[in-house]
């Protein structure tokens, strides 16, 4: 049998139980990489992993080796910093930390925390999975992802990171500028995630006519505040691009709807929020972004 590769012997920490930190340690696992999960309970998690080409119960153990040296952070954008805070001091000299999670705003937080050799990484993935009980993982979308280095101590270890990363969320692409693609990402998510929030319905109920002025209304103040912040998009391409996706995950309820529909936090601080602030930094106005958060916030549980 052959011998995994060298590689796959680095020790991957997967932070938190939620769907997707659950469907990337399933999936290093599965490749033969050595993984452990982060979590408020030590000892080993069972779990039982579902997808297209798997169906299995996985036995993980938690908080096994210290200090952890890759970790994969795939938890709310709200947690993000707390959760660093919490490891910090688990983590090696050189450890190489990859945030993954809709909306923006949390890299500025973590960055100036960092030890000069330790390395920050972005993933964005469009892959889904969701958990109909705690210790029940479905893979339910098969997507990709994106990955960037963002600061130097990243390029360090980027073969290790690479590797383990298109094994956990692939196919991947790894970008040198991740900025555009994080940008991209927050215009979908600015559109979609409120709207399904506060109307209650799947994506695909916004194709519906009765949306397309709110919809167009949210892009063209999109695109006002990303041209402030040297992201330049046309409002063509934001519109096919919020349409595309629209289509692809018609029968989805984001994960903003998700977590209203349920009572709980949700991101809308690091994605409507985070425009909301951009703008004020450049003394601009976005009127259908600030009634749309407004209207949430009234709502939301907390």
């Amino acid at each position: 049998m052959a011998q995994p590769h060298a590689i796959t012997q680095a020790l991957w920490t997967v932070v938190g139980e939620g769907a997707i930190g659950l469907l990337s340690a399933a999936r290093l696992h599965l490749a033969g990489y050595r993984v452990q999960l982060h979590r408020r309970n030590p000892g080993i998690f069972n779990f039982a992993f579902q997808s297209a080409a798997h169906s299995q119960q996985l036995s993980l153990p938690s908080q096994i080796q210290l200090p952890y040296s890759y970790i994969l952070l795939p938890v709310k954008a709200y947690a993000v910093l707390d959760a660093i805070k919490q490891l910090f001091p688990l983590l090696a000299d050189n450890a190489q930390l990859v945030l993954s999670h809709n909306g923006m705003g949390t890299i500025e937080q973590i960055l100036p925390l960092l030890k000069p050799e330790q390395g920050l990484w972005f993933l964005s993935t469009s892959h889904g999975a969701f958990k109909p009980e705690d210790a029940t993982v479905i893979h339910s979308g098969v997507g990709q992802s994106v990955l960037g280095a963002l600061n130097q101590a990243a390029f360090a270890q980027q073969t290790a990171v690479e590797q383990a990363m298109q094994a956990a969320l692939g196919p991947l692409v790894v970008l040198e500028d991740i900025w555009p693609a994080l940008w991209q990402k927050l215009a979908v998510n600015a559109v979609i995630n409120p709207l399904t929030a506060l109307h209650q319905c799947k994506n695909g109920e916004l194709s519906n006519s009765k949306y397309t002025a709110a919809i167009e209304l949210l892009i063209e103040e999109f695109v006002l505040v990303a041209k402030a912040s040297a992201q330049d998009f046309s409002i063509e391409a934001i519109q096919s691009r919020v349409a595309q996706v629209t289509r692809q995950t018609a029968d989805n309820y984001s994960s903003m709807q998700q977590d209203f529909a349920k009572g709980r936090r949700s991101e809308l601080d690091y994605i409507t929020g985070f425009l909301l602030k951009q703008a004020e930094q450049h003394q601009l106005q976005l009127p259908a972004h600030q009634a749309i958060y407004q209207l949430l916030l009234q709502k939301s549980p907390r």
